[in-house]
C-alpha cells in the first residue's frame, strides 16, 4: 500500500523512538590493527588532518551522516546537527528528503540546515527508486553539494509499509548520475556494499560510495520494533562495515568510500581511512550524544575526534590521514578468515 507524507512522518518519528546502536553486531573494525611507531619522526605541528572534498574545505575527513527530517520534531534536531558541523568544520547529511517533498510544511527541518551552515559542505538525500525530477528538486532544497541514492533494499522489506519492488533502481541511478550536475552517492543504510553491488554501481556511473556497514543503527532492529511480529532472520543480516570497505577496494577502481556503520571513536576512524576511505560517516553514535548530552557536548566530542585523529597520525608516523593507507595493517578473526 502506498505510503502517505503523514505515515512516512510518523515513521521517521519511530525511527528516532527505536533509534539504538547494533550491540549485538561487530562492525568489524576491531580486527584491523594499527602498528605503533616508536620513532615516528614528526612533530604535533606537522600533523594536517584536513581535507578537501566535493569542492570544500574540511578540518577533517569526517561527516554527520544522513539521520532525519520531516515532522516538526525534527528541525531541532537538524538545526542542532547543522550548527556542530559548521563551528567543527565538516560536513553533514540530511536525512531522506522525500517526506518534505510530498509534504511542503517539512521543507523547514531540511532548509534550516542551509540556514545554520551556509557555507558548509551538505548532501542532499533520497532513495535510489527516486525520479530525477525529485533528485533536482532535492538537490535545491537546501542547495546541496552532493546528493546521496540510499540503497534500503532490506529495510524495505522489513518495515511494515515498506516497498516490495526494486527493478529499475540501476536504471534510475544512471538517470540521474548522467543528468544532475553535481557528484552522486550510492549508499547503504546499515547491511554494506558488497564488491558485485559496487561494480554495478560503478557501471551505473556512481565514482563514490557510502558502504554503510553493519555494525551502527540496525535499521532491521528499528524496524522489527514497528512489526507486530519481529523479523529474526534478518537481525543479524549483511556486511560488517571493516569487509564492505574491503570488499569495494578490492575492485581497483576509481571509486571513493565513505565508511560508515558504527564508527564510534577516532580510532574507528583511523582504521576505516587506512583500509581504503576517503571520508568517515557517523550518525548513530553523534546522534545518541545529541538527544543525551546536547548540542555542546556532541561539538566537544567531535573536536575530541580531530584531536585523536592527530594522535593516531603522529603514531603511527602519517603527517596526513590518507598516508594511513600506505602503512601496515595487521589482520585477525573475522577479516584475516573472510580474506
Amino acid at each position: 500500500m502506498p505510503e502517505n507524507s503523514l505515515g512516512r512522518g510518523q515513521r521517521k518519528l519511530d525511527h528516532l523512538k527505536f533509534f539504538k546502536q547494533d550491540n549485538n553486531g561487530s562492525n568489524g573494525l576491531e580486527y584491523v590493527n594499527l602498528i605503533h611507531q616508536a620513532l615516528p619522526e614528526l612533530d604535533w605541528d606537522d600533523i594536517d588532518i584536513t581535507c578537501r572534498w566535493l569542492g570544500k574545505n574540511l578540518a577533517a575527513p569526517f561527516i554527520i551522516n544522513a539521520l532525519t527530517g520531516g515532522p516538526p520534531e525534527t528541525k531541532e534536531i537538524n538545526a542542532a546537527l547543522a550548527r556542530v558541523a559548521r563551528r567543527t568544520g565538516i560536513g553533514m547529511a540530511v536525512g531522506s528528503q522525500k517526506a518534505a517533498l510530498e509534504n511542503s510544511e517539512w521543507r523547514e527541518s531540511f532548509t534550516i540546515v542551509r540556514k545554520e551552515n551556509p557555507d558548509g559542505l551538505i548532501l542532499a538525500n533520497l532513495g535510489a527508486g527516486s525520479s530525477l525530477t525529485l533528485a533536482k528538486k532535492a538537490v535545491d532544497m537546501i542547495a546541496a553539494d552532493g546528493l546521496q541514492l540510499h540503497l534500503n533494499a532490506a529495510q524495505e522489506l522489513i518495515m511494515p509499509e515498506g516497498d516490495r519492488t526494486f527493478r529499475g533502481w540501476l536504471e534510475n541511478i544512471n538517470s540521474i548520475v548522467q543528468n544532475l550536475d553535481l557528484p552522486v552517492i550510492g549508499k547503504e543504510v546499515g547491511f554494506g556494499l558488497s564488491k558485485e553491488s559496487a561494480l554495478l554501481l560503478f557501471q551505473a556511473g556512481i565514482r563514490i560510495v557510502d558502504v554503510g556497514g553493519r555494525g551502527g543503527t540496525n535499521f532491521a532492529a528499528i524496524e522489527g520494533m514497528r512489526r507486530d511480529n519481529y523479523v529474526s532472520a534478518l537481525s543479524q543480516w549483511g556486511l560488517p562495515t571493516a569487509i564492505s570497505i574491503m570488499e569495494v577496494k578490492s575492485l581497483k577502481l576509481p571509486i571513493e568510500i565513505i565508511a560508515s556503520g558504527g564508527i564510534k571513536n577516532a580510532l574507528d576512524a583511523a582504521k576505516a581511512i587506512a583500509l581504503g576511505s576517503k571520508i568517515v560517516g557517523v550518525a548513530g553514535h553523534f546522534l545518541q550524544i545529541l538527544l543525551e548530552q546536547g548540542e555542546d557536548h556532541l561539538t566537544k566530542e567531535i573536536f575530541n575526534w580531530q584531536e585523536d585523529l592527530k594522535r593516531i597520525c603522529l603514531l603511527t608516523g602519517c603527517q596526513r590521514p590518507s598516508e594511513l593507507q600506505t602503512k601496515r595493517l595487521v589482520f585477525t578473526g573475522t577479516i584475516m578468515h573472510w580474506l
